[in-house]
């Protein structure tokens, strides 16, 4: 690797943060279809003039924004990803937002050891988790049709989404096979938004809530798929092999389990994005990390699942499968 590319990676904060911050600042929704001057952002977002400006110039560098005379104005694609208004507005970038913060700590993380946000994701605050679950349900309504694309349903009359947040894959296991009775399971202070979501969603009554908490809690039983999505990262390994145990608890015999991750090599180096994320969970949550296939089929077999067998997918991300035969 060259000096320059290694520059690049360094300074790859700043255009992050020139965009999260005018996010956070809801520039591109005041702007909407006009065009302003940076007298009147400021003056009607309560900025200072001469920051605001600054900071405009350099979205207009970035193609974020476009420039004529003094004006700004959205793009076409700022007007439809970065505003409220816009019909694919990514919500999930206050998350990211939120994520910004927990990273800035790492290296004393790397020094202690302890996470720079330890509270559990149901005492981090509305304004988070709102923020956490609609990121997740941002990402889920792009990714969740092709990531379940490949799973049997032939045998399947009903499904549990653990911590499944939104409910963003009941509603894609429901367009696949309308007649399965699915539910999920998630936090107290999680099935709320949950439910609002899946209401606006136009899925009332065809997703039940079960509220919960898998740490302590058992599932409820008599489901033939157990689904774990983007769930075993956030724990412990032995958390996990108390969870799976769980899962099968909770599956008629003939179900199955699929969890989907990043599922490691045995060194923990590939794939990249499941090397960077377990940075992630070391900045973000106590015990959690990314896991090796070889780590992940051993909780499987420990709680009595057979014909254990793994898919990667198009992203990268991995499906581990099992099977309850008794």
């Amino acid at each position: 690797m060259k000096s320059d590319e290694l520059r690049e990676i360094v300074r790859g904060f700043q255009k992050s943060r020139i965009l999260l911050t005018a996010f956070e600042l809801d520039i591109f929704t005041f702007i909407g279809e006009k065009s302003f001057t940076s007298e009147t952002i400021s003056k009607e977002l309560e900025l200072n003039k001469n920051a605001t400006e600054r900071l405009l110039n350099a979205l207009v560098s970035l193609n974020i924004l476009q420039k004529d005379n003094e004006y700004y104005s959205n793009t076409e694609d700022s007007l439809r990803f970065l505003s409220k208004d816009g019909p694919d507005y990514m919500a999930g970038l206050m998350h990211s937002s939120h994520l910004w913060h927990t990273w800035s700590h790492l290296t004393e993380v790397v020094k202690t050891g302890d996470v720079a946000q330890p509270e559990n994701i149901n005492e981090r605050g509305e304004e988070w988790l709102e923020a956490f679950i609609h990121a997740m349900h941002d990402r889920g309504k792009k990714q969740a049709p092709s990531q379940i694309s490949g799973i049997d349903l032939e045998n399947v009359e009903s499904v549990l989404d653990v911590g499944g947040g939104s409910g963003i894959f009941c509603m894609e296991f429901l367009n696949r096979k309308p007649g399965l009775k699915t539910a999920v399971f998630d936090l107290p202070k999680v099935v709320p938004i949950s439910k609002k979501i899946v209401e606006e969603e136009g899925y009332t009554d065809r997703i039940e809530h079960y509220t919960g908490d898998f740490t302590v809690d058992e599932l409820p039983k008599g489901f033939d798929l157990v689904f774990l999505s983007a769930i075993i990262h956030s724990n412990s390994y032995e958390m996990n092999e108390g969870l799976v145990k769980k899962c099968y608890n909770a599956l008629n015999t003939g179900g199955k389990i699929v969890i989907q991750d990043w599922i490691m090599n045995d060194a923990k180096t590939e794939p990249l994005q499941g090397a960077i994320f377990s940075i992630n969970m070391l900045v973000g949550v106590e015990g959690g990390d990314c896991y090796s296939e070889n780590e992940v089929s051993t909780w499987m077999k420990n709680a009595g699942f057979t014909d254990i067998s793994k898919v990667t997918l198009e992203s990268g991300l991995g499906q581990m499968i099992g099977i309850k035969k008794t």
